[in-house]
């Protein structure tokens, strides 16, 4: 971006001047002699300079409040030396997410309770259903929650995941991670409204087909979308209200069951009778998702802080949240697997509390539905204004409502979902499945590259792994995506790459777009550049002076 023509002041210009010289200093000095602090400061080690007037006057620089500061700064040939205290792009916004909401945000774009784990036991047997809940979640949920973790709050702002893989691997990719990422999420979303109406047909037949069904998706759509519409506070906290709703009638069946329980019943096993299939997209399903929260994280009040223990405190819910229910009902009642498929924990309900817990189950999974509903197109949306505020998409996408939320990709996700809601939901969640693992390959690869090309940039958060350790963390759930993928069925997979083609033909489409000057691209000023220094600030401190 050109920098914008402006009226300077002599002491603007010495500011500028301080900047530069900073940059230069940072460039030129020798690895352990500088180091760039969070005000764009460079000191040595073996000896402090004396102060001057343009140290003075870099001083003044450092408390305004639109001070350049140098991110993601290379010397020395490309060594990488620090990213700077990043405030987010709209960190004077009042409304940011706090702790407490921004958990049960994670809770539902990654479980939601344990509605839909049934299939497990059904695949299975409740040994190894009650195994994989335990074993799965070590494999695929903690690597990804822990890089989640570092790259989040090494990059506190919207674009997530989009923009840690443009920072490795270069824009061109970033958007292809984006492209994916936002595609599954909308086919995931997808499934809401239809399991909504699933669980409240047996109440409510007229929305078991026909126009009154095709009426009440649209409906419940709408309503959905307009909470998104009003803002994250909203979101959040309805995401807190929805949470413990449908977490209680859990936890009263578990303390019912109690003098029913058979322990001999878990142990229940027949390795030669296993659907290995079911089974393992059933974990897969219920157990992702865990970066969603990355292209929120310009929303979060003190993401670096905060992230990080979200992610731990909802990684023991959605833990705890599928282990005990599946521990009650298998253990309290006789096994008939054929029985055990989605729904079957309301039936578990009424024979273990009668038909009020069985009811009350069944709004539970019709609130949670909702609750994911809204977690996830928080996150979608979110993540096209994170995009436009890169350059990757047209600037109307970062465009914000009175609510501070992004209008248009709300907008372009609801869209996305009332043209899918037609598929079924063996259709969805395969879709969604290959897509995601394409997007997570991406992930893992940008992690270690970033480990690698950049191993002194500031981590507020940092897995206490080094970068052989960080490899091995990742080669579990890499090879779990490659048997995910290998078990795809042929319609699924070229459904899945004409989606992945599209977005490789897409991105060119807009940059020839952007070049004929059809639709206005622009990158913010706020966001730290993927090569060193601001995308705005810092080049007009440097070009207004050569």
């Amino acid at each position: 971006m050109a920098p914008p023509e402006v009226a300077e002041t002599k002491a603007s210009v010495l500011e500028k001047h301080a900047v530069r010289d900073d940059i230069v200093a940072a460039a030129a000095a020798e690895p352990g002699d500088c180091s760039v602090t969070s005000s764009a400061s460079v000191c040595n080690d073996a000896q402090q300079p004396e102060s001057t007037s343009e140290e003075d006057n870099l001083q003044k620089l450092r408390n305004t409040p639109n001070r350049a500061s140098v991110q993601m700064g290379d010397y020395n040939g490309g060594q990488y030396v620090a990213i700077n205290e990043v405030t987010s792009p709209r960190a004077n916004r009042k409304n940011k997410v706090s702790l407490v909401p921004l958990i049960f945000l994670i809770f539902y774009e990654v479980s939601g309770g344990p509605f839909g784990v049934e299939d497990s036991v059904g695949a299975a047997g409740p040994f190894l259903a009650l195994l994989g809940f335990l074993v799965f979640p070590l494999i695929w949920s903690v690597p990804e929650a822990l890089i989640t973790a570092e790259m989040s709050t090494m990059f506190p702002e919207n674009g997530g995941y989009v923009v840690w893989v443009s920072t490795a691997l270069g824009p061109y990719w970033g958007f292809q991670q984006g492209w994916m990422k936002w595609l599954s999420g909308v086919i995931d979303n997808a499934l809401y409204p239809i399991l909504f109406l699933d669980y409240l047909k047996s109440g409510i037949p007229a929305v078991a087909d026909g126009l009154p069904r095709v009426a009440a998706v649209l409906v419940l759509t709408v309503v959905l979308t307009y909470l998104n519409y009003r803002g994250m506070t909203i979101v959040g906290w309805v995401a807190v209200l929805l949470g413990v709703f449908s977490i209680l009638p859990f936890i009263v069946m578990g303390f019912i069951s109690i003098p029913k329980i058979q322990p001999s019943r878990w142990m229940v096993v027949d390795i030669h009778d296993v659907d290995w299939n079911l089974y393992l997209n059933t974990l897969f399903w219920n157990l992702n998702y865990w970066d969603s929260v990355s292209t929120l994280a310009g929303e979060v009040h003190n993401p670096k802080k905060n992230l990080p223990k979200a992610l731990l405190y909802a990684l023991i819910m959605v833990v705890l949240g599928y282990f005990l229910p599946l521990l009650a009902g298998t253990g309290a009642i006789p096994l008939q697997r054929d029985l055990w498929s989605d729904g079957y924990f309301s039936d578990v309900a009424k024979i273990l509390g009668g038909v009020w817990l069985r009811w009350w189950i069944q709004a539970a999974a019709a609130m949670s539905n909702m609750g994911m509903f809204v977690a996830e197109m928080s996150s979608d949306s979110f993540q096209l204004l994170g995009m436009a505020e890169r350059g990757m998409l047209p600037e109307f996408f970062a465009k914000r409502s009175r609510h501070g939320t992004p209008l248009v990709g709300i907008l372009f996700s609801a869209s996305g979902v009332l043209l899918l809601s037609w598929l079924s939901f063996q259709e969805i969640v395969a879709a969604e499945n290959f897509l995601y693992c394409f997007g997570m390959i991406l992930e893992f690869i940008a992690f270690i590259r970033i480990r690698i090309k950049y191993p002194s940039a500031s981590r507020p958060y940092k897995i206490p792994l080094g970068t052989a350790g960080s490899i091995l963390m990742c080669i579990p759930p890499t090879a779990l995506i490659c048997v995910v993928l290998a078990l795809s069925s042929l319609k699924v997979f070229l459904v899945s790459m004409v989606a992945v083609i599209i977005g490789l033909v897409l991105q060119p489409c807009l940059k020839r777009v952007e070049k004929k000057k059809l639709l206005k691209f622009s990158t913010s000023s706020d966001l730290p550049d993927f090569d060193g220094g601001t995308n705005d600030s810092t080049q007009s401190a440097e070009s207004s002076i050569l």
